[in-house]
């Protein structure tokens, strides 16, 4: 597997035909973009998103406080969603697709993806339930318990692929993380696009472009993309941060140990 790095890294052609099997088993493929800081309001403004448009949402990543759930390769979400319900998901990566199951394949909300970004890529496995928005304040403040968020599904999943020993009422609500998302198509842009500005509690943030596509359409997109992109001055060469790899590690350097307090 290769994952995105904070430097840009040209993929070797191994690691291309690695991806191109993967995509293979895959629902579908997103591809990101991660816009450098200092480029933020050049973008905005070059791709017209309104910021009037856009859907707040809120993160809680949910794990142990030395995060041993993420560093097993199991990341555990919920969120809460401006207008409609919120909520929550497991999700495994890196994944074979040819190696699960088929039944779990077959399980209502169980979706397989390759997010790929300039130099890296990832395969993951994620099973979302939906939540009402008063359950997840309420789990993230300790007022319900944690397993009350994930279906009966999702708590399988999470026990076949946790560390020995963590039960999600073990877990601690990480966040919140607020997000601003719009979705828009892009004059002069044949497909639609997502926007999204992550807001973390030290005041950084994160500026993610994306598109979603079906694994056949996956290199078609990427070149289109590319040169819609590069048509408006945006580079794809920047430095690519993943938008959860940042939010755990704000809260494992986080000096008071709470994923709540002070936020």
């Amino acid at each position: 597997m290769v994952t995105a790095t904070r430097e840009r890294v040209a993929m070797s052609d191994e690691d291309l035909r690695r991806m191109m099997t993967l995509m293979k088993g895959a629902d579908s493929v997103e591809l990101k973009l991660t816009i450098p800081a200092p480029d933020h309001r050049a973008t905005i403004g070059g791709l017209k998103i309104d910021a009037l448009d856009a859907q707040i949402r809120q993160v809680f990543f949910l794990d142990t406080p030395d995060q041993r759930l993420s560093s097993s390769g199991v990341i555990l979400r919920t969120r809460r969603v401006q207008g409609k319900r919120g909520d929550s998901t497991v999700k495994l990566r890196p994944v074979v697709p040819s190696e699960l199951p088929g039944a779990l394949r077959r399980t209502p909300g169980f979706g397989v993806e390759v997010d790929a970004m300039p130099g890296g890529f990832v395969c993951s496995a994620s099973l979302k339930n939906p939540v009402d928005n008063e359950a997840a304040r309420d789990a993230s403040m300790g007022n319900l318990p944690i397993r009350k968020l994930f279906s009966k599904d999702q708590r399988a999943f999470f026990q076949m692929h946790a560390p020995d020993g963590i039960a999600l009422d073990d877990l601690t609500a990480l966040g919140p993380f607020f997000v601003l998302k719009v979705k828009w198509m892009p004059d002069g842009s044949t497909r639609p696009m997502t926007a999204e500005m992550w807001l973390y509690p030290d005041g950084s943030r994160i500026l993610e472009l994306s598109t979603k596509c079906a694994p056949g359409e996956a290199f078609q997109v990427a070149a289109e993309s590319r040169a819609f992109l590069s048509g408006h001055g945006i580079s794809l060469d920047g430095e690519q941060e993943t938008k959860t790899r940042k939010a755990l590690d704000f809260f494992a350097h986080a000096s008071d140990g709470d994923g709540t307090r002070g936020y």
